[in-house]
C-alpha cells in the first residue's frame, strides 16, 4: 500500500521579535503574566509588505532544499490568513519556488489545518494524483487580530513551516499514518472571524477581527486532541510509552500540558516552541519540528532521531482536529 513519507522539513518566521512587554503596555497586563497564562513569551510578526504568500515561500524552498528536490506533483497551503479571498494562495506559492503548472490549492481548517493538509496530500499520494507533494502551513495572524482583546492579541505569531511529502512504503521510516480527523460546526462560533466572507461582505471594523472563547476552545481542544490521539494509537497499534514525541498543535502552554496528561505522556516527550514564536496556527506543527531539528548552539542538535515514534495533533476553529503519527526518518531542517 502506497504512503505518504516525510522527506523534508522547512521553517520560516519573519525577523520582528514582538517581547511580551511591548504587548503587556498596549493590554495593561504584565510581561509575567502573559507568560504564566499562555506559556509565550516572545513572538514573531510580519512587517508591514510581507505576506502569508512570502512566508510560505520562504519556508517552502527550505522543505524543498532539506529533501534535496527541486521538483514536486502538488502543493497544498493550509491557512486561514491567504493574501487574498480569491484566488487561493498555493497556485503563488507554486509559481514563485517555480515549480510549475502543478495543481495547488488552500486548505482551510484554522488551526487544524497542517494535519488536514497532511491527509490530503497523503491521498494525492495514495491516488497517484502527485508522486510527491508540498505541505505548508502558513498564517500572519498580525493581520486580524485586535490589538486591544486580551483573550488573542497576546498569544498569535505569524510564521509557516513545511514539509515535503514523496510516494513510499507504510514500513518506511517517515510514513504517515493512521489519520484521525473530525469536525463538529455547532460550535463554530467559538473560534471565528464574523466579518467578510459571503454572510457579511462588508463588516464593521470590530467584525473582521479573529474572535475566541478561551475557557470553552481550552476544554474542547484537550478533549479533541486527546481522544483523537489515542485513536491513532490504537489504529497503529502504539501504547503511550511507545511515543518518543507529542507534537500537538502550540495554542497554549497549559493546553499542551493538559493534553500530555490526558495521553498518559510525560510532559518532557511534549515538542514545544511556543514560548519563542507563540501560537501561529496553521504553521505550528511543522514550526515546532523544523525547530527541534534545528541546530543549537549549547548542543549537538534537536531531541528529533531517525526511528523516534512521533505523534501529531491539532485543533482549531470549525471546530476542527486531526492527528496522525509516524517513525522519524533521517530528515533534517536545512
Amino acid at each position: 500500500m502506497t504512503a505518504a513519507v516525510v522527506t523534508g522539513v522547512g521553517g520560516w518566521v519573519p525577523p520582528r521579535v514582538v517581547t511580551n512587554a511591548e504587548v503587556a503596555a498596549r493590554l495593561d497586563t504584565t510581561e509575567e503574566w502573559i507568560a504564566t497564562r499562555t506559556g509565550v513569551r516572545t513572538r514573531h510578526w510580519v512587517e508591514p509588505g510581507t505576506s502569508t504568500v512570502d512566508m510560505a515561500v520562504m519556508a517552502g524552498e527550505r522543505a524543498l532544499k532539506s529533501a534535496g528536490v527541486t521538483e514536486v506533483g502538488a502543493v497544498v497551503l493550509a491557512t486561514t490568513t491567504p493574501d487574498r479571498l480569491c484566488p487561493a494562495s498555493a497556485p503563488e506559492v507554486a509559481a514563485r519556488l517555480g515549480l510549475g503548472p502543478v495543481a495547488a490549492f488552500d486548505v482551510g481548517a484554522v488551526c487544524a489545518g497542517f494535519v488536514y493538509a497532511l491527509a490530503v496530500s497523503a491521498g494525492l499520494i495514495g491516488a497517484r494524483v502527485a508522486e510527491s507533494v508540498l505541505v505548508i502551513g502558513a498564517d500572519t495572524f498580525s493581520s486580524i487580530l485586535d490589538p486591544t482583546d486580551r483573550g488573542t492579541a497576546m498569544i498569535f505569531g505569524d510564521g509557516a513551516g513545511a514539509f515535503v511529502l514523496r510516494a513510499g512504503d507504510c514500513a518506511e521510516l517517515g510514513a504517515l499514518g493512521p489519520f484521525d480527523l473530525g469536525s463538529d460546526g455547532e460550535l463554530a462560533d467559538l473560534i471565528m472571524i464574523p466579518g467578510g466572507g459571503s454572510r457579511d461582505p462588508a463588516p464593521e471594523t470590530s467584525d473582521r477581527y479573529f474572535a475566541m472563547q478561551g475557557k470553552a476552545t481550552f476544554q474542547h481542544a484537550v478533549r479533541r486532541m486527546a481522544t483523537s490521539s489515542q485513536a491513532v494509537l490504537e489504529a497503529r497499534g502504539w501504547r503511550a510509552d511507545d511515543v518518543d514525541w507529542l507534537v500537538g498543535h502550540q495554542a497554549n502552554r497549559r493546553i499542551l500540558d493538559a493534553l500530555a496528561d490526558a495521553v498518559d505522556l510525560p510532559r518532557e516527550r511534549l515538542i514545544s516552541n511556543i514560548d519563542r514564536v507563540g501560537n501561529t496556527s496553521a504553521a505550528s506543527i511543522p514550526l515546532a519540528i523544523a525547530d527541534a531539528l534545528a541546530p543549537d548552539p549549547t548542543s549537538s542538535g534537536g531531541p528529533l532521531a531517525p526511528g523516534d515514534n512521533v505523534l501529531l495533533t491539532a485543533f482549531g476553529g470549525g471546530l476542527a482536529w486531526g492527528s496522525t503519527a509516524l517513525r522519524w526518518p533521517a530528515v533534517g531542517q536545512a
